[in-house]
């Protein structure tokens, strides 16, 4: 099973810093993390994409390409590219530059974003959510397939025959579709032949096994070898040397993390009891010592048929740099032996 970290490249309010030169270090800080997963023997590490003032990852590839020329293994991935507010033709270019700077270690992920700002920004309706979705990733799979495409849309001018360059090294570039709960873009996802990741940042997280069974079925009437069908999992998730000390490290930001969110979305604030339930042998957080989340991780992965690749989210509860890079060094020295033994 390849082991990865997701990151949103969220900054930090608290440190009283001026915005430029605390963007600077925060920068230069989540860059030191990649290297260290690259280090610790780490698959992979996913840059996210918002619009936010909280986050400094509306430019992924950006960041990705400044940790292609400081890594050598780890393979470099967005988490998620929003492909409903972006040209299909860009984002393959930027990725397949990708690409070629870090020599065949670049992937995608696209869908559609869990926050909205990206479509207004970018002069897209919401009416239009799941329709520009579905042309976006029709016509980016077309440009990943061909060199010169020929391809009419409503979002979109028209392309006839019109080379797209550069090309990547990878052929084809990995492009994953990343989801939420909806079975359409489960289905969607295997009737394409596209691996899966799934993202569970909340509830039991075998209750996603109808779900992922759909995109296998689905991938199965398509024609699509089973072997083609992967499934990953991005997870909430913080591992320290023992359980005590992930609960007390991550709660504390997480609570407020998720309950100002929760007031956008309308969710009840974030209880201790609901934490507790979510680090419980089912549920859907993945904090506290290694061998407890190794433990968790592979029973995750029975429960929903069995994945290939599982991300940890953990820049999301306010935890310092020192605390993340130490959470990445035990990720490579424990959780990647232990979920790989036979």
């Amino acid at each position: 099973m390849e082991v990865g970290i997701d990151s949103f490249a969220a900054t930090n309010g608290l440190n009283n810093k001026p915005v430029a030169e605390s963007n600077m270090d925060e920068m230069a800080d989540l860059l030191e993390r990649i290297v260290m997963a690259d280090h610790a023997g780490l698959d992979v590490f996913g840059i996210g994409e918002h619009h936010r003032k909280e986050f400094l990852d509306s430019a992924p590839t950006v960041i990705l390409a400044a940790a292609a020329a400081r890594t050598k293994h780890i393979r470099l991935s967005s988490a998620v590219t929003v492909l409903s507010a972006a040209d299909p033709v860009r984002v393959f270019q930027n990725f397949a530059t990708l690409d070629i700077v870090s020599r065949g270690r670049a992937e995608m992920v696209v869908g559609r974003g869990s926050f909205i700002e990206a479509y207004p920004l970018f002069g897209y309706s919401l009416q239009d959510y799941d329709a520009l979705f579905i042309e976006k990733l029709d016509l980016l799979l077309n440009i990943r397939d061909h060199e010169a495409v020929t391809w009419k849309g409503r979002f979109r001018p028209a392309l006839n025959n019109i080379a797209i360059y550069p090309r990547p090294v990878q052929d084809p570039i990995p492009i994953w579709l990343g989801v939420g709960g909806t079975p359409q873009s489960f289905a969607r996802a295997g009737t394409l032949g596209l691996p899966l990741m799934v993202a569970i940042i909340g509830g039991e997280t075998h209750r996603f096994r109808p779900l992922v069974d759909l995109y296998r079925e689905a991938g199965r009437k398509a024609g699509h070898s089973p072997d083609k069908l992967t499934v990953g999992v991005h997870s909430l998730g913080y591992v320290a040397e023992n359980r005590q000390q992930a609960v007390s490290d991550y709660f504390p930001g997480y609570a407020e993390t998720f309950t100002r969110i929760g007031k956008e979305r309308g969710w009840p604030p974030v209880t201790r009891a609901q934490f507790d339930a979510q680090t419980g042998p089912t549920g859907a957080l993945l904090v506290g010592g290694p061998e407890e989340i190794a433990e968790k991780i592979l029973r995750h992965s029975e429960a929903l048929g069995g994945i290939s690749r599982i991300t940890f989210q953990m820049d999301n509860a306010g935890l310092s740099h020192e605390k993340l890079l130490k959470s990445i060094e035990l990720i490579g020295k424990y959780i990647v032996p232990l979920v790989n033994t036979d």
